[in-house]
């Protein structure tokens, strides 16, 4: 059976030529393999055709037949590596905390330990009738979130 270790080797070559990084690689029974590619540019069908010719073209079919499927990581996939945070930097993102349900802003720092996002919400202010709008910057350890996951937005003309 191909490894995941495997499709990694030899997909390390087309990767640093500049374009993108792996985000997983998994191979199931029957040498299924699937790829999830991604760029700090953003990922195009052409880099996903791409890296897959180049993996075709290194595992030998009469050797060990497989099933091979490169694509990006759809925005309904959670973030997994410190790159795509940094990528994500300045867009809303949803977190799903641990132990303490969601919480939705916009991603404003990102290491390897922790994220930083800007939660706007309206609040009462004391001495005011109106709530306003407060902006508030709360920073949670990766270690806190079960995922994060990039929020679209459609906006209109």
């Amino acid at each position: 059976m191909i490894s995941a270790s495997h499709i990694q080797t030899l997909a390390k070559p087309f990767l640093e030529e500049g374009s993108g990084f792996l985000v997983d690689v998994r191979v199931r029974e029957g040498n299924v393999i699937s790829v999830l590619l991604d760029d700090d540019e953003g990922t195009s069908i052409e880099k996903c055709m791409a890296l897959s010719r180049h993996l075709t073209s290194l595992l030998d079919r009469d050797e060990e037949d497989f099933s091979l499927d490169v694509s990006s990581p759809g925005l309904d996939q959670p973030l997994k590596l410190h790159r795509q945070y940094v990528k994500n930097i300045g867009r809303n993102v949803q977190l799903k905390l641990t132990d303490a349900g969601k919480v939705e802003g916009k991603l404003t720092k990102a290491s390897e330990e922790s994220v930083t996002i800007v939660i706007r919400e309206k609040r009462r202010i004391e001495g005011r009738k109106a709530k306003e709008w407060v902006e508030e910057e709360q920073t949670y350890p990766l270690s806190d979130l079960d995922w994060t996951k990039v929020q679209v937005s459609f906006k209109g003309n």
